[in-house]
């Protein structure tokens, strides 16, 4: 089982990279005066390219989905970090701009301190589904943090606000992941339990504000400005609600908390230096492309 959902978990992470680098595209090409809020979205619908990231963002949920229906979150989460690995080389093919040697570095310890964690965590599933009253403490900070960061983000311009947008984005998309692994198991108990429960319906809030808010951050700014935080921030708050309310754990004793920690750590570090690498290499022009440019 740990098997299958980290294969899926992967597969779900290239779907959402395909769909991040296409819906950015078609963010972009919005201008400033319209990207935001409903006048943001009646532009992209009209975008066959956004429909295309559509398809793969729903693909990948669908598989995300399976990988929390056999796998935990603990597990399943980190391995969607992986989506920025796919996601930055593709925007580079089509940019036209070629990948550095810090990328490819900092993409290897990434690589390296997922697999690690992995290993070493060997990451448990706890319960599926937690009563209401266990979840509000921790969906009282979230909407906190998250409604900061959107008012936060409306004082600023350029990256801050693509980046302020998208840990707004990955803080919804956490608890979007969360909620989806008690909604699958609801989905187990039939129909009825379906569509009276109440975290079907916080799962379809959590989704439409999540995507509203990754559009917004897409249009914002570089990819590199807001993409690394949503793949950082939606596996961190899932797994800190996996283990505060779904009771999930990692194996470890003495020294391996320390090398966990670490690892997490390497995680985010290298994340955040694929993004800054990535913006630094967009804004210089490769020296090719100037020749080739020049009669």
């Amino acid at each position: 089982m740990t098997l299958l959902a980290g294969a899926l978990a992967v597969l779900a992470a290239l779907l959402f990279a395909i769909a991040s680098v296409a819906q950015r595209g078609a963010a972009a090409d919005v201008p400033d005066d319209e990207a935001r809020g409903g006048r943001l979205i009646l532009r992209l619908v009209r975008s066959p390219r956004w429909w295309a990231g559509t398809v793969g963002d729903t693909g990948g949920f669908v598989v995300q989905a399976a990988a929390l229906g056999v796998g935990s979150l603990l597990l399943v989460q980190p391995l969607l970090v992986t989506t920025v690995l796919f996601a930055l080389p593709l925007e580079a093919r089509l940019t036209g701009r070629r990948i550095g040697r810090s990328e490819v570095r900092w993409a290897l310890v990434l690589v390296a301190a997922l697999a690690l964690f992995v290993v070493i965590g060997e990451p448990t599933a706890g319960r599926d589904r937690a009563p209401l009253h266990h979840w509000l403490p921790a969906l009282v900070v979230l909407l906190v943090v998250l409604a900061g960061c959107v008012l936060l983000a409306g004082r600023k311009r350029g990256p801050r606000r693509a980046a302020l947008l998208a840990v707004a984005t990955g803080l919804a998309y956490g608890l979007v992941a969360a909620l989806t692994k008690s909604v699958v198991d609801a989905l187990g108990d039939g129909p009825v339990e379906l569509l009276t429960s109440w975290e079907t319906w916080a799962l379809v809030v959590a989704v439409l504000g999540g995507t509203l808010l990754q559009q917004a951050a897409f249009g914002a700014g570089p990819l590199a400005a807001s993409l690394p935080a949503v793949t950082v921030g939606e596996p961190i708050v899932a797994a800190v609600l996996g283990v505060v309310v779904l009771f999930e754990q990692v194996r470890a004793d003495g020294p391996e908390w320390f090398l966990i920690g670490l690892l997490v750590v390497l995680m985010v570090v290298a994340t955040a230096a694929l993004s800054r690498s990535s913006a630094a290499s967009a804004a210089t022009p490769d020296p090719a492309d100037r020749e080739v440019a020049t009669p």
